[in-house]
């Protein structure tokens, strides 16, 4: 978080169990939400810099897959949904209770907020975005997956934006995810905001080098996206 100067970051598949809030010796305040038996699978979380922690209204963790957070802004407050989906190759009820409970998450948020999504969707969206304008741009470079169609589809219901589809930048920073072969390489992480802020975004790219012990690297806005 230093290294890239991040003052919020969105964790997928954290692992930790229960729910809670912890303060890190270095004085970052994490908020987690995991399984509540003792397996050490899925679990999300938000992690705000030192300092941060002074500009939480309030938070609300969902389930292993899905927690809330509200910050305080100067021209408008911050809602942050990180969420964990299941991969690709589940079967259709269990993608469409996650999207269920997604989408109640987000009727949960105040209108007015800038609502900002960070997630492991397991999607791939592609880059064809005919009769989709409004939700993603074509600066992608993968073919779409089922995950991809629907989260497209769930953008479209609630007027949200793609926003890593909308820059061009090199394959090395939009591409998300290696698989453990090595061979196949795609975007699986996505950053969504509501439409209505488009126009100020800034930039949005993917950075390399963040030693997580994870197939995925990092997606980020420009900093001064909500300043």
């Amino acid at each position: 978080m230093k290294r890239y100067k991040l003052d919020i970051l969105g964790i997928s598949e954290s692992k930790w169990t229960k729910s809670g809030r912890m303060k890190t010796t270095t004085g970052e305040t994490a908020l987690y939400s995991g399984r509540e038996d003792d397996s050490h699978l899925e679990g999300v979380a938000i992690i705000m810099k030192k300092g941060m922690e002074k500009y939480l209204m309030e938070w609300k963790p969902v389930n292993s897959r899905i927690i809330l957070a509200r910050l305080k802004g100067r021209q408008t407050n911050l809602s942050i949904i990180q969420c964990y989906a299941l991969t690709n190759d589940r079967n259709d009820r269990d993608n469409e209770a996650f999207y269920e409970q997604l989408q109640a998450a987000l009727e949960s948020v105040h209108r007015r907020d800038l609502l900002l999504v960070i997630n492991d969707l397991n999607a791939s969206v592609g880059s064809e975005n005919v009769n989709f304008e409004r939700v993603m741009g074509r600066k992608r470079c993968e073919v779409q997956n089922d995950n991809g169609e629907r989260l497209v589809e769930w953008c479209a219901f609630n007027n949200m934006i793609i926003v890593g589809s909308l820059f061009p930048h090199r394959n090395i920073n939009k591409l998300t995810w290696t698989s453990p072969n090595g061979r196949d390489q795609n975007q699986t992480d996505h950053l969504m905001v509501n439409n209505m802020w488009r126009r100020f975004l800034l930039d949005v790219r993917v950075r390399r080098g963040a030693d997580a012990s994870s197939d995925h690297h990092l997606s980020g806005y420009h900093k001064n996206l909500i300043q």
